[in-house]
């Protein structure tokens, strides 16, 4: 393999992989678990946390905000005394980089504060909505304005804190929004009642807040439609999280390209350890995807793995769920005979790039056919993928999930590879672990 600071490339491999790896921390946990404790009542100790570019903004935002947070780099873990609800700085100029996460829980924080908190980021987070964000504060009573454009960073919170109250939130264009809402509502002066209304964006991303705010002692009440089991209505009490250890899952997304990659490779299996069924991650259901696409599956306690023997065939995928993967299915479908139909896109527009132009013109490169709408994409593998350098948008998930058609095509090069610090620093040298172990 090779790595530069503009390019990586590898050869492809020639035999078949066996490995077992552990990817880092979850960056969707690790960043609500440093909400959690910063809101906490006592020291938290967070151990196997992500330290990635999204996760040190968040820790340098949380101290602007008059949090300390004690970084162990070499054992990843973050210690902190929680404000039990409390933020002790009056005021912040907050710059959360490219970090979707922590600009909107940031949000939701301040707007417990006593004073003026204006949060900002790069260029492309000043093109990514937040608006429905700011409209459900709002609604809960904390003035919100846009000092550039209305509805997009940066925004402004004059905050006296959270009064709370009756929220009606439908289809959102992030699921982060209403995890925002959620995490900050125990400490509102008047208890949230939330109405969800028709399907509820990326669902399970919410369900894992739900179930990290009980870890930290507060349940909130979730109350589903009788005849077709949707969430509709929501009731999170007031009270205090108490502060305490916990450990943070290995990210479920990281964990799929090297799943993929046994998928792609015939004779392959590669075990992820750390997760399983009780994982609090969405995103471990991938494994399911890629057994409709002719792969072999396993979820068991304390393990995922992926094997293949046989050639992988299309299916029609509707990725709402867990958008986070669309991308490394997109890139399996280049290896499965037929078309493959990924739907439920519709978020993906405004993540770190516009994900849906990027993958149909990066998958065009290599040969593929690609049909794209506002919310699907259609894809026919050619006979013979084609070599290609790889634009990356800046954008992590597109360099992880196209190094994996490096590992099969002769002559894919990924640009800008150093964008995969924004949440998985080594990904280039776990992927050179796993090579190594069965390519000499």
């Amino acid at each position: 393999m090779e790595a530069h600071l503009d390019t990586w490339s590898t050869r492809p491999w020639r035999t078949a992989v066996q490995a077992q790896i552990t990817p880092p921390g979850s960056k969707s946990l690790s960043n609500r678990a440093l909400v959690l404790a910063a809101l906490a009542q006592g020291p938290s100790v967070l151990s196997n946390i992500l330290l990635a570019d999204d996760t040190r903004v968040m820790l340098q935002g949380l101290g602007q905000l008059g949090f300390s947070p004690q970084v162990d780099e070499a054992n990843k873990t973050v210690q902190m005394e929680g404000g039990g609800g409390h933020i002790p700085a009056p005021q912040a100029e907050l710059f959360c980089g490219n970090s979707g996460t922590t600009i909107r829980f940031l949000a939701a924080l301040c707007s417990l504060g006593h004073g003026v908190y204006t949060l900002d980021g790069v260029q492309r987070m000043r093109a990514r909505p937040i608006g429905e964000l700011g409209t459900m504060l709002r609604h809960l009573g904390t003035p919100v304005s846009y000092p550039s454009k209305e509805n997009y960073p940066p925004l402004r919170l004059d905050a006296d804190g959270l009064p709370g109250g009756i929220l009606h939130v439908g289809q959102t264009a992030s699921s982060q929004f209403l995890s925002a809402i959620v995490m900050a509502a125990p400490y509102a002066r008047h208890e949230l009642r939330v109405e969800l209304e028709g399907p509820q964006t990326s669902w399970p991303y919410v369900a894992m807040t739900l179930r990290l705010m009980d870890e930290f002692g507060i349940t909130a009440e979730l109350y589903r439609d009788p005849e077709t089991a949707q969430p509709r209505r929501l009731h999170v009490p007031q009270g205090v999280y108490r502060g305490g250890e916990y450990s943070i899952e290995p990210d479920a997304s990281s964990a799929g390209y090297f799943l993929a990659l046994a998928a792609i490779h015939r004779g392959s299996r590669i075990t992820i350890g750390g997760l399983g069924r009780d994982s609090l991650q969405g995103d471990v259901q991938f494994i399911k995807l890629l057994e409709q696409m002719g792969a072999h599956g396993q979820i068991t306690n304390h393990c995922l793995s992926v094997w293949s023997s046989e050639p992988l065939r299309a299916i029609e995928a509707d990725m709402a769920d867990m958008p986070d993967m669309a991308q490394t299915l997109a890139v399996v479908a280049l290896f499965a005979k037929g078309t493959t139909l990924l739907t439920g896109l519709k978020t993906l527009k405004v993540k770190e790039t516009d994900r849906l132009a990027a993958l149909a013109a990066e998958l065009t490169k290599l040969g593929a056919i690609v049909q794209a709408t506002e919310h699907s994409l259609q894809i026919t593998p050619p006979a013979k993928l084609s070599p290609a350098s790889i634009a990356t948008y800046d954008d992590h998930r597109m360099a992880m999930s196209f190094a994996l058609v490096a590992t099969a095509v002769q002559g894919v090069v990924i640009e800008n590879p150093q964008c995969v610090n924004k949440t998985y620093p080594d990904f280039w040298r776990d992927l050179q672990y796993v090579a190594a172990a069965t390519n000499p």
